[in-house]
């Protein structure tokens, strides 16, 4: 179930008069090391026009989540279609939640999604990357609950 909300560098934010861009994805983890190599994964399934950032850990380094880092990476890849996060754990998921509950109304908004991290980052990149809408980016993170390796 997505929680909807109003409201790492991945390219320009969108600017308004612009025409949108895809979907942005935010991959919020306790450690900076695995929201970057998610993001390196998602940017090769993603296609060159993908907007993904990651906000991971705390600014002094640390294991943790950071409402600054959460906030400038929605920023960073906010193109006008709105916005995709993922959450690693459970605390991440109220950090995201207090950064989302900050945001300014508008449409088409920020959308926290329950999907697993890994697999929904990248569905949600394979159909951001076909210019599809946020309710469908939103959707196909989530379907990857029934994704089945084995």
């Amino acid at each position: 179930m997505a929680d909807s909300l109003p409201g790492g560098p991945a390219g320009p934010a969108h600017h308004p008069g612009a025409a949108p861009g895809p979907v942005g994805i935010v991959l919020v983890s306790h450690s900076e090391a695995v929201a970057r190599g998610l993001r390196e994964l998602v940017l090769q399934v993603g296609g060159p026009d993908a907007a993904v950032a990651s906000a991971g850990g705390t600014e002094d380094g640390r294991i943790g989540t950071s409402e600054a880092r959460i906030s400038h990476a929605i920023a960073s890849v906010d193109r006008g279609s709105g916005v995709v996060v993922l959450a690693d754990l459970g605390s991440a998921v109220l950090t995201a939640r207090a950064v989302l509950a900050d945001l300014p109304a508008g449409e088409p908004g920020t959308v926290l999604v329950d999907a697993p991290f890994v697999e929904g980052a990248v569905a949600a990149a394979v159909i951001a990357g076909t210019r599809a809408e946020l309710a469908a980016v939103c959707a196909a993170a989530e379907e990857a609950w029934h994704a089945r390796k084995l």
